[in-house]
């Protein structure tokens, strides 16, 4: 079960992103959040896996070294080290793109477990959006992206790749479903 914890982090997250929309689409950036924690708690989070999924971006976007130490002191060092491991970039401004995503594909392959489950949650909410947006938008759907269409289509697959050589799970086994799904439309 869920505690005043993981209430606190989401009061917590709704807080930080209030501001934040999803790229290209408006939607409130808190829809995100919440269903990275879904599907987090779907395929078996315990509560710090939830409440780092709910804080998985905080780092990245909304303050980087304070929000860590303000995550550590009302969170504590588990979700701490989960959403460090889920961050790709803590400084503004930030890497090229492409060495961001290289560097955070490599180190998938020494993520712990609990950075494995909430990053592949998150990689499967993203798809699964590209995926939904794509049906409507078409190929005007990549100009939100830094990485257009190829870059895209390459960082899903190679996450793929790189979460099935920690194993297979059935969560990384849905998210190898949708990248195909998007693989094949986008090859139409």
């Amino acid at each position: 079960m869920l505690s005043e914890r993981f209430t606190a982090a989401l009061i917590y997250a709704t807080e930080l992103h209030a501001s934040q929309v999803r790229k290209g689409s408006g939607v409130p950036y808190v829809a995100h959040l919440l269903g990275v924690a879904s599907i987090a708690l779907e395929y078996g989070a315990n509560e710090d896996e939830a409440i780092a999924a709910l804080l998985h971006d905080a780092i990245e976007d909304q303050g980087g070294d304070a929000t860590r130490e303000e995550i550590r002191r009302r969170f504590g060092d588990n979700v701490t080290a989960i959403v460090d491991g889920c961050t790709d970039a803590d400084t503004t401004p930030k890497p090229p793109w492409r060495q961001r995503k290289e560097a955070y594909i490599a180190h998938i392959s020494t993520a712990s477990p609990s950075v494995l489950l909430v990053s592949s949650a998150d990689k499967l909410y993203n798809a699964q959006s590209i995926l939904k947006d794509y049906r409507v938008l078409g190929d005007s759907l990549w100009e939100r992206f830094q990485g257009r269409k190829e870059g895209t289509l390459w960082y899903y697959r190679a996450l793929v790749d790189a979460f099935r050589k920690t194993g297979i799970t059935l969560i990384i086994e849905e998210l190898e479903r949708v990248v195909a799904q998007v693989e094949l439309l986008a090859s139409q």
